[in-house]
């Protein structure tokens, strides 16, 4: 069940970057067009490099997601409805933190 509800969390995370993507909030401005070409042109190459870091912090981080939630589901597995398990209890917290994580760099916060 409670990978179920993980799935359902990591789905919505990803719709949300979907999203935020379509309506160009990652994409970069340039409001200064009296600035010196060069200028513009650094300032460019920085901030592509910048989400070029953050994409790559994202795909380890979903990876890294990914396989903690099937942590979780074999540890939840291996339980029954008389036993839960400290472990489990960590590695939902775990799934927690990393998601909230994933999700500020989606929204680009980080």
């Amino acid at each position: 069940m409670r990978a179920k509800i993980l799935l359902a969390i990591l789905m919505s995370l990803s719709c949300t970057f979907v999203e935020a993507q379509r309506h160009g909030r990652y994409n970069t401005r340039q409001d200064q067009p009296t600035q010196d070409p060069d200028e513009v042109q650094k300032m460019r190459e920085i901030a592509k490099k910048q989400n070029e870091e953050r994409q790559a912090a994202l795909k380890r981080d979903t990876e890294k997601l990914l396989k903690l939630s099937q942590e979780l589901k074999d540890y939840v597995d291996r339980t029954n409805e008389n036993m839960l398990s400290l472990d489990v209890i960590k590695k939902a917290e775990q799934i927690e933190k990393l998601a909230h994580s994933v999700k500020e760099k989606m929204k680009g916060s980080n």
